[in-house]
């Protein structure tokens, strides 16, 4: 998963506004909020060092130096190939000095599959809340605990300023294979190519495509028909898991009795629930555990693959299912407007834009149209 987030520019006269708007309309904890995000991203870009410097220096170690060059052919790739936006992104190197560079809280009622929204200047409405420091993102997601919310809080690896900064490659996703690296950037540099302000949804999924098309189209042009074969097959059960992941947020939707915006939003009934509260929580952890029992099926097709075990550690939620269908939900939906593009990607592009162009509700209802 990645965070999507917008900083302001450079000039720090535009900081300050921010967090002087920030405090007048919302106080206090606005301010803190902003103020975390704003040091946190300028931490990052602080420890920036040049790819080309790095990889002439003589004690840069070796397995730095050979990503540091991948990531460099990916960049040019993404660039000729893909049509992206690359503009300076990428050409340096930071190293955060932790696993992730920030961590996203989501959250959700405890009987709705509805998300909790966060508003962001420019960005506007998105399904997450980003903190810089772990400690951060459990405190806030505590306290929405207390207020009866289900949470999730999760790591992230990579993150997009949407051209406001010149984005570095990071420690916390250089090491990855290769096809997860050209995927990642690929995703990030999608977010520039085409961004609907709170629209998250709409923008994860089409980044993801993008992403996962970019991959494809790196490891062929390269003739690797094995490192090919293999990631093929991990998107294969990637889709297996969403759509275990989804069969169960079916079931918890019908049960709870959510429903449905114009733009096929889920929000929480306003209903008074007829089934009481107890007996909705043994419900709702039937459905979870037969989750598990039905990932545990899947792993037996998979010749025991766990890759996914860690997604199953601990309790499970509406906020962590949740966290899935941001990404995957019209990921079919877009793979099916590229195929009805031939595979075109600036053709797909310029048809991504005009659905962009188009409120919420018909931008939904167009891009599913073709998937009906």
């Amino acid at each position: 998963m990645r965070l999507k987030t917008i900083f302001p520019r450079r000039r720090l006269l535009v900081v300050a506004l921010l967090l002087l708007v920030a405090a007048v309309l919302t106080g206090c904890q606005t301010v803190s909020y902003y103020t975390q995000a704003v040091r946190g991203h300028c931490q990052v870009l602080a420890r920036r060092q040049s790819c080309e410097k790095l990889i002439a220096d003589p004690n840069t170690p070796a397995e730095l130096k050979a990503k540091l060059r991948l990531a460099g052919e990916i960049r040019e790739f993404a660039q000729r190939e893909l049509k992206l936006p690359v503009n300076g992104h990428y050409q340096h190197f930071a190293d955060v000095g932790r696993r992730y560079v920030v961590w996203n809280v989501t959250a959700s009622p405890e009987f709705s599959l509805e998300s909790k929204t966060w508003w962001y200047p420019i960005v506007g409405s998105l399904d997450y809340h980003g903190y810089f420091a772990e400690s951060g993102a459990r405190k806030y997601a505590d306290r929405l605990n207390q207020k009866g919310f289900d949470t999730n809080v999760e790591g992230v690896e990579a993150y997009s300023t949407l051209g406001w900064f010149k984005d570095p490659l990071l420690n916390t996703f250089i090491h990855h294979p290769e096809a997860a690296l050209a995927e990642i950037l690929f995703h990030e540099l999608a977010h520039q190519r085409v961004f609907v302000s709170g629209d998250t949804d709409f923008n994860e999924a089409f980044a993801t495509v993008v992403g996962q098309e970019g991959a494809r189209q790196w490891l062929r042009a390269k003739g690797d028909a094995a490192l090919l074969e293999q990631y093929l097959t991990a998107l294969r059960r990637n889709v297996q898991f969403v759509q275990l992941v989804a069969e169960a947020r079916e079931k918890l939707e019908v049960l709870y009795g959510d429903e449905r915006t114009s733009d096929r939003k889920i929000k929480a009934t306003k209903r008074s629930p007829e089934t009481p509260t107890e007996q909705l929580r043994q419900e709702k952890q039937l459905i979870l555990d037969e989750l598990r029992r039905e990932y545990e099926k899947l792993k037996a097709e998979w010749d025991a693959y766990t890759g996914y075990d860690a997604w199953f550690t601990g309790s499970l939620n509406n906020a962590q299912l949740n966290s899935v269908a941001t990404y995957y939900d019209l990921v079919p939906a877009f793979e099916q407007l590229l195929k009805s593009n031939n595979e075109d990607l600036e053709k797909f592009y310029a048809a991504v834009k005009k659905l962009a162009k188009l409120p919420n509700a018909e931008r939904h209802r167009r891009l599913l149209a073709p998937a009906n």
